[in-house]
This record gives structure tokens, C-alpha cells and sequence, in this order.
């Protein structure tokens, strides 16, 4: 590489520092993406996560605009020169990808690729990735390819680079799941002996007042007195506890990277495909993210767990000063006018009481076998 120019080595040292320097996932794959670009100088350049379900838990691209990305539509599946990519863990240096007997076509919205760079992204024997490039700026002759062998070996240095900052990124949210976990874990244990210590005191209060309210009314109120100290030493204890549990994740990375890592991981997790976008979304007061947080939470539990949905849609924007969450299944759905006990059930009650606690609303829609749509809107600061 000692004959690249000086631009080429810096952006490759951007890549790696980059990478050694970001946790979250997405930050590192659009640095890789970008960078790649940009040494090979390619008009197009992507990066695939792929899931278990044919499809990709993440999908970075470089040189298309928001406008193209969003009008191709959805995210691609695992199939053609993609799918040769991640099982067959070789590269693929094409002239036109095109007429590779493995193409399959894209929307019509997608631009035109023609010559081709594509590696996997491998840790050990696990594929882990794709990352390749498309449409190299450069004097093509008929026929031939405009990406090198020198460029195949670049990218490679790149995606090994990847593959370490892939398996950073897993361990991290990992790391991160557990130590929220065994925290929780603690404050439910303190929350127990400290409130059970409170209530016995409670009970025998209440009860030596009972006992006095005949015979020494004086003590007996006295006692009453005590009765209320207690019930408000115990609610303050609970509020604290709440506090406490605001998770740790919404504090530290916002509403939207919080939402969207526990969804990735829900999407890993189950056989059911499970997206989420946020658009134009802006910070808002720590009681409105934590409720939009929960409803988003109890919806999702719903959908995977007693809705059978194959299909979870989750959305986050901005409307006025504050925000708009939409959760969409295809599931079994149910009648929205005849909740009752089913609405306790599907923590309805638990949704619409955040709602209301940070002023905002909550709207159910469902139709038996024809899914269902929550919409939570929350006022700004």
C-alpha cells in the first residue's frame, strides 16, 4: 500500500480508529460503509447484518440518498449475490453483476449496479456480515471489471477490522442487557425487604389502633398518626424505587438508540419480523421517554408473545413539540370495544395510565385476525 496516496492511508486510518473508538453498532458499520466508499471510490457501497430469517437486523448504505433509500422500499433478503456472500463465505469480484446467473433483480427504485466488490465480514467460522462496494469511478473497458485485486485486498483488511468491531458491538449490548438485568434484580430485592419492613410496622400499628380505639381513644389516635407516617415513609420508598428503575440504557444513549437496540434484539430473538424507524425525533423530558419507552415495551411483549404476528412495525416521529410512538402487528387482534378482562390482560390499563400520567394519549385499534395498531402521542417539554 506504501504507493496509495496519502488520502487513501488516512481514510483507512479513519476506518480503524473509528471502529476502536464507537460501541454502538451502527455507528461503526456507517464509518466501515463510508469509508470503503471512499478508498475504493466507488459510487455505492453497503453493509448487511444478516438475521435468521432470511433478512438483515441491520443494512448501512453509502452514496444513496434518504429519498432513494426510502422509495426502494424495504430492507433486501438473503438471496442472489447477497446470499452467495454469507453462505458461501467467498468474495465476489464482478464485471457486471447483472449478468451473474445469481441475480435476482431489485426495485425499481434501486439504482443500477454494474461492476461488483463483495466480501464476507467472518469471525471464525461464523459469517457475520457482507460488506461490498458497486460501480467503481474509473475507465472500464468492455467487459471488464474496474475494481483490482489490490482493491479486494483492501476491503478485506476492512471487513477483518469489521468483524472485530461487530463482535465488540454484540458483547456490548450484551454486557449492557445483563448488567440492566442484574440491576434490576437488585432493587427488587431491596425494594421487597425495605417495603415488607414497612408494611409489617404498618400491620401492627393498624392493629394495636384497633385494639386501643375503645378503651384509650387518645392512644388510639396516636397510633393512627403512626398509621399515616408509615403509609407515607412507604410511599416515598416506592417512588424512589421507580426512579431508580428508570432504565439505564434511556439515560445514557436517548430514547431512540434505546428503542432501537432492544427491538434489533427482539428481532434476533424471535421468528417474527420486528422493525423500527424514527423520523425528525427530538429529546424530550425524562417522564415522557421513559412512558413511550413501557408502552413500547408492553405493545411489543404483546405482539410476540400472545398476538402471533409475523410482522411488528415500530415508529417514532416528531409531531409539534412532541412525539408520535406507533406500534403495527399482523396478529390475531382482538375487539377494542370489548377489553374487560382482556384488556387487563394485554396491559392496556398499564398503557393507557403512562399515557396519561406525562398528558399524552393512547389509541388502540384492532380488528379480530386483522392485527392491531397503538398509537401513543406525548406533549413536548
Amino acid at each position: 500500500m506504501s504507493h496509495r496516496p496519502r488520502s487513501g492511508l488516512a481514510a483507512v486510518s479513519s476506518a480503524l480508529l473509528a471502529m476502536s473508538r464507537h460501541l454502538e453498532m451502527r455507528d461503526v458499520l456507517k464509518t466501515i460503509v463510508a469509508s470503503a466508499r471512499e478508498l475504493l471510490d466507488a459510487q455505492y457501497a453497503a453493509l448487511g447484518v444478516p438475521d435468521d430469517h432470511g433478512g438483515f437486523a441491520q443494512f448501512v448504505v453509502d452514496g444513496v440518498s434518504d429519498a432513494q433509500w426510502k422509495a426502494i422500499g424495504p430492507l433486501p433478503r438473503q438471496h442472489g449475490v447477497l446470499a452467495a456472500m454469507l453462505h458461501e463465505a467467498r468474495p465476489e469480484r464482478l464485471a457486471d453483476v447483472r449478468k451473474d446467473p445469481r441475480f435476482e433483480g431489485w426495485p425499481d427504485a434501486h439504482p443500477d449496479l454494474v461492476d461488483f466488490l463483495g466480501l464476507p465480514i467472518r469471525d471464525g467460522d461464523e459469517t457475520i456480515g457482507a460488506l461490498f462496494l458497486a460501480n467503481k469511478n474509473c475507465p472500464k473497458p468492455e467487459g471488464s471489471c474496474g475494481f483490482t485485486q489490490e482493491d479486494e485486498e483492501l476491503l478485506a483488511l476492512l471487513a477483518q477490522h469489521a468483524a472485530i468491531a461487530l463482535t465488540n458491538a454484540r458483547l456490548y449490548e450484551r454486557s449492557r442487557e445483563l448488567t440492566i438485568a442484574e440491576e434490576r434484580s437488585r432493587l427488587a430485592h431491596e425494594l421487597h425487604d425495605a417495603v415488607s419492613q414497612k408494611l409489617f410496622s404498618l400491620r401492627l400499628t393498624a392493629q394495636a389502633a384497633a385494639a386501643l380505639v375503645d378503651r384509650d381513644p387518645a392512644r388510639a389516635k396516636g397510633e393512627l398518626h403512626q398509621v399515616a407516617a408509615l403509609a407515607a415513609e412507604a410511599a416515598d420508598e416506592l417512588r424512589a424505587a421507580v426512579v431508580e428503575l428508570r432504565p439505564a440504557a434511556l439515560d445514557e444513549d436517548g430514547l431512540i438508540a434505546t428503542l432501537r437496540t432492544q427491538i434489533q434484539v427482539l428481532d434476533r430473538a424471535h421468528t417474527a419480523r420486528v422493525t423500527f424507524t424514527g423520523a425528525g425525533y427530538r429529546a424530550l423530558p425524562a417522564a415522557q421517554e421513559e412512558a413511550v419507552l413501557r408502552v413500547a415495551q408492553e405493545a411489543l411483549h404483546n405482539a410476540l408473545r400472545h398476538a402471533d404476528a409475523e410482522r411488528v412495525d415500530v415508529s417514532v416521529e416528531r409531531r409539534g413539540p412532541g412525539a408520535v410512538l406507533r406500534i403495527s402487528d399482523d396478529g390475531t387482534g382482538f375487539d377494542p370495544a370489548a377489553v374487560g378482562r382482556a384488556g387487563r390482560h394485554l396491559g392496556l390499563v398499564s398503557m393507557r395510565d403512562r399515557a396519561s400520567g406525562v398528558g399524552g394519549t393512547l389509541t388502540v385499534e384492532s380488528v379480530p385476525g386483522k392485527g392491531t395498531t397503538i398509537e401513543l402521542e406525548v406533549p413536548g417539554g
